[in-house]
């Protein structure tokens, strides 16, 4: 293992120890400043933060583009507030990026 590759395994276990379960309402004043984030089931929570991080703009375009990654809507924040929804968040300043799980669904 070179030490870049070292460094990048480093970094996502970093990442996924700071990803935790947190209620929507908690994240309100956040939504309200447009600084939430949503991320498809589909997608790996902590892969999205260090490319993220990492600033890879090619990526995060494709996730922007596809939808997979977007701002929160007026509609899906309703929908969490109303289901008192937990989400898994990680934040990557300034952003927090959120993600749906499936009930029984670890984070990754």
């Amino acid at each position: 293992m070179t030490n870049h590759e070292a460094n990048d395994a480093l970094f996502r276990a970093k990442l996924n120890l700071e990803t935790a379960q947190i209620a929507w309402k908690e994240l309100q004043r956040y939504f309200a400043s447009g600084l939430v984030l949503a991320v498809a089931p589909e997608l790996d929570l902590v892969e999205v933060a260090a490319q993220m991080s990492a600033d890879n703009k090619t990526a995060m375009e494709q996730w922007l583009a596809s939808g997979a990654v977007a701002k929160v809507s007026d509609r899906q924040a309703a929908g969490w507030y109303e289901a008192d929804a937990q989400l898994w968040a990680v934040v990557v300043r300034p952003w927090i990026l959120v993600q749906d799980r499936p009930a029984g669904g670890d984070h990754q």
